[in-house]
């Protein structure tokens, strides 16, 4: 097919040799299958800001470093120079995050390159070389849903030990090789230290995962491995191989409101019981003198 314009450079820069067929195109970029000699890859177009669904909201950019402080004042400022630096430094976010994930150990595509808005990265694919299915187009039994779930908590915990959350992960963002789930879509990839956000995007990624899976073995939707995984990091105890259980002892009880009232009460007795007792060492106070009649004064 002809190739777009975009990935023109990279055929011209001898990156890839041709463009084979669209593979998908999704709320903020279009896949290819392309040949690199005798490899297929994906190469990911990016598409551009007014052309997606999916928004750059700030929750997911905080924390994130700029090059220097102008371009940080661009980009507060809205300019044309500081939406394109935004653009950059969202679509770097996604290759950042595949080479510090694929060096921790996590199931990930494995990137090549990156051109001008232009990923160039390793094609998962099925048994027969073809594109591999998206975890929502497949059907499990129990004990293989039980299985995928516990592999993908543990990716997950070893995305959070990189110091990184997926922040946008679903059955839509997994897909199934013939050795199992691989991780894909991390443009969106919080630093699990420096966003405020990072716990509640842990807890949203983790409670997706339990409630797709939950659908064949409905005994996961009840699991809490978010809250458990976070606080051994935060704790600076997680690791990836650190034992979980899926259970998570929060504080249940509710607030004493008669008990805090009998408190108030009893502090109130004492206080005129410490009152009463002044005033009967000291005696009553003396009544104040009224002042002498002007023509005395």
């Amino acid at each position: 097919m002809k190739p777009p314009k975009r990935i023109e450079p990279l055929i011209e820069d001898g990156l890839l040799d041709e463009v084979l067929r669209p593979l998908m195109s999704g709320k903020e970029a279009a896949v290819y299958v392309v040949r690199c000699g005798n490899e297929l890859r994906c190469a990911k177009v990016y598409k551009e800001a007014n052309k997606r669904s999916f928004r750059q909201a700030a929750e997911y950019q905080e924390g994130r470093k700029v090059r220097n402080s102008r371009q940080a004042r661009a980009m507060a400022k809205g300019s044309k120079y500081g939406r394109k630096e935004q653009e950059d430094a969202w679509q770097n976010a996604e290759v950042a995050a595949l080479f510090r994930l694929a060096a921790a150990g996590v199931r990930v595509p494995k990137p090549y390159d990156f051109h001008d808005g232009v990923l160039l990265m390793e094609m998962i694919a099925d048994e027969s070389g073809d594109a591999a299915p998206r975890l929502n187009d497949v059907v499990m039994e129990p004990e293989q849903a039980r299985e995928y779930h516990a592999f993908l908590i543990r990716q997950i915990v070893r995305m959070l030990c990189a110091g990184l959350v997926h922040g946008d992960l679903s059955e839509f963002n997994v897909l199934l090789d013939p050795d199992g789930p691989v991780i894909i879509d991390l443009p969106q990839a919080v630093d699990a230290a420096g966003n405020n956000h990072a716990f509640s995007m842990l807890e949203r990624d983790v409670g997706n995962m339990a409630a797709y899976f939950g659908r064949f073995a409905p005994e996961l939707k009840a699991t809490k491995y978010a809250k458990e995984m976070w606080a051994l990091y935060e704790a600076g105890t997680l690791h990836p191989l650190s034992p979980l259980t899926g259970e998570f002892d929060e504080p249940e009880e509710l607030a004493d409101v008669d008990g805090v009232i009998r408190e108030i009460e009893a502090a109130r007795l004492d206080e005129l019981r410490r009152q009463a007792g002044r005033i009967e060492a000291e005696g009553p106070p003396r009544a104040e003198e009224p002042p002498p009649p002007p023509w005395l004064q």
